[in-house]
């Protein structure tokens, strides 16, 4: 049991899927009174779109949902893995392309598919809603909505209770 934990999504470019999940995260841990003990971040296995927004598409979708996404790219550094706690993966790419990061694998048992926290969905990755219409932004927020809440009682059950 811990104090406190750490937890950082990971997608491709941090403006879609990664930047989100942070989203509904932050809005659940918020509604569980737990912000001081869960810190949360994204970051993005590449650099290219470092210092923006999540992707205009993805903020109204969220929006619509009462999901304020205000968190700006960034591309994941060598210290993250350290740091974390957790780091929870969108796709297999990504967990391929975090490997560049961690090239001895001493924290993969710390990298999770955000997917394994789902109760209601069966599907095993979070599709990238990039190159698709909105039904794929509304779809990945299903998703992740289904993880996050999933996550948010495993991560509970690492905290040591508050008096």
């Amino acid at each position: 049991m811990t104090d406190s934990f750490k937890l950082l999504f990971v997608c491709m470019g941090n403006i879609c899927r990664s930047p989100a999940a942070e989203g509904v995260m932050r809005h659940l841990v918020t509604q569980a009174s737990l912000d001081s003990q869960i810190q949360i971040d994204s970051a993005g296995t590449g650099g290219w779109h470092s210092g923006a927004r999540a992707d205009h598409r993805m903020r109204a979708a969220a929006t619509a949902r009462g999901y304020d996404l205000t968190s700006m790219a960034r591309q994941v550094k060598d210290t993250d893995l350290e740091e974390f706690d957790l780091v929870v993966i969108m796709d297999d790419q990504n967990r391929r392309d975090l490997r560049a990061f961690d090239r001895e694998r001493q924290h993969d048992a710390k990298v999770r598919f955000l997917c394994e926290f789902c109760t209601q969905r069966t599907e095993k990755e979070v599709p990238d809603p990039y190159y698709g219409g909105q039904q794929g932004f509304e779809n990945v927020l299903d998703l992740l909505e289904d993880g996050c809440s999933g996550l948010l009682k495993h991560v509970q059950n690492q905290l040591k209770p508050t008096c």
